[in-house]
């Protein structure tokens, strides 16, 4: 079967179906990921076909929008920023998705930003057409929509809530949806499904239910999965002064901000710098999008390592708290420092704290080298959160995530 995977966003929006596509070709499917044209090399690295999507993430991040975005110190203006920036590329978007559509496939699986595009391409061809999300995004009583992260409303104020981000959401996608379903012949979209989608399609969830629980309210053909982990690049090979560094001393403590995007990278860098002398602790600096460099004795700053090799050989890690991050520290079985920044990463970084593994969240847009090195020292030095944290990821170990997509693909045949 010729399995199409469509996704866009930074790097954490694709890593996770490499591994998904790769497990897919390996039980003899034919797996394409249609992205942004900055990922091709990665993606056809690890062995999957490529079509490319307009838009370069890294360039959206960094725009005045982009910024405007990570300083957002509440949850209602960041998403307003976030509409005004969906507004501008969801059209040019749009016409990616359908361009790599129209190539050819036997079934379209989609994540959570591109699936409107894909269900309407999929009425319109008779293509299956599977939700594939790597965040929970139906409205649900059990916990508050992504963007709020700990905080919650209650059953009832947390449904209502999240029928309020969707109605936002809605009205960025309708417009370019609509033209869509007008020019494929399709019927006015009646919104009111997640991001304008028809109610009783499948969606499958890429997170562990260890970690976020199906709640008992979302709809039947909604499943949570397990993760999918990222494939790492077969070239790929650790460097020397990695190897060295690790080699000289104790386990040291990871430090990463993944895709999100700084104006001021010299000043976070000295920030970082500065707490983990203050927790008396060895660091890895991971340079990321922002470009973060620290070196030193007691400090080594990397490019791209893939996190399955190199979390697990670390004390803690601090990140963002991006969806993908995060389960790459949970499966290291390390305890973490949540720094959320933006979006669904304060909904990860609440989990964190709620599951054991992390002492409380600090919002970027708070973070110090005060108490930054307060959260490091905890996180090293606390044994509960390292015994919870090995727990967790023995229960992850157990779990096979894209066995549940495998079936679902079966049911088509």
């Amino acid at each position: 079967m010729r399995v199409l995977i469509v996704t866009a966003g930074s790097w954490g929006d694709v890593a996770p179906y490499t591994g998904l596509g790769t497990r897919l070709r390996s039980a003899g499917h034919e797996v394409t990921i249609a992205t942004h044209s900055r990922f091709d090399d990665a993606v056809t690295a690890r062995g999957l076909g490529f079509r490319p999507l307009p838009l370069d993430p890294r360039e959206e991040l960094a725009s005045a929008a982009g910024q405007g975005l990570a300083r957002a110190v509440s949850a209602p203006v960041a998403m307003a920023r976030l509409v005004g920036m969906a507004r501008q590329f969801i059209p040019r978007l749009t016409e990616g998705v359908v361009a790599a559509v129209r190539q050819g496939a036997d079934v379209l699986l989609s994540s959570t930003l591109t699936d409107p595009m894909c269900s309407a391409l999929g009425e319109a061809t008779g293509l299956p057409a599977i939700g594939v999300y790597l965040q929970p995004i139906e409205p649900t009583g059990a916990f508050p929509p992504l963007v709020t992260g700990a905080r919650s409303f209650g059953p009832y104020g947390n449904r209502l809530a999240a029928r309020a981000m969707r109605t936002a959401t809605d009205r960025v996608f309708a417009p370019a949806v609509s033209e869509l379903r007008r020019e494929l012949g399709l019927p006015a979209p009646r919104f009111g499904g997640p991001l304008g989608l028809p109610h009783g399609r499948t969606v499958l969830h890429g997170f562990s239910p260890t970690v976020v629980r199906r709640p008992a309210d979302w709809p039947e053909a909604h499943e949570v999965c397990g993760y999918w982990w990222p494939a790492t690049r077969p070239d790929w090979r650790p460097e020397p002064r990695l190897l060295d560094f690790l080699d000289a001393g104790p386990p040291p403590v990871f430090v990463g901000f993944g895709s999100f995007v700084t104006a001021d990278a010299e000043r976070l860098s000295a920030l970082v710098s500065e707490a983990l002398r203050r927790a008396k602790v060895r660091g890895i600096v991971q340079a990321g999008w922002s470009g973060l460099h620290a070196e030193g004795d007691e400090l080594l700053t990397v490019q791209e390592v893939p996190h399955a090799w190199l979390f697990p050989r670390t004390a803690a890690v601090v990140h963002h708290a991006g969806a993908g991050t995060t389960a790459a520290g949970l499966r290291a079985g390390v305890p973490a420092v949540p720094v959320p920044v933006q979006l669904d990463q304060h909904f990860w970084a609440a989990r964190l704290h709620s599951l054991g593994v992390s002492g409380p969240p600090i919002r970027y847009q708070r973070l110090t080298a005060t108490r930054l090195a307060a959260a490091v020292s905890a996180a090293t030095r606390t044994p509960a959160l390292a015994t919870r944290a090995r727990q967790l990821a023995a229960a992850l170990s157990r779990e096979d995530g894209a066995a549940r997509v495998l079936t679902a693909l079966e049911r088509l045949s």
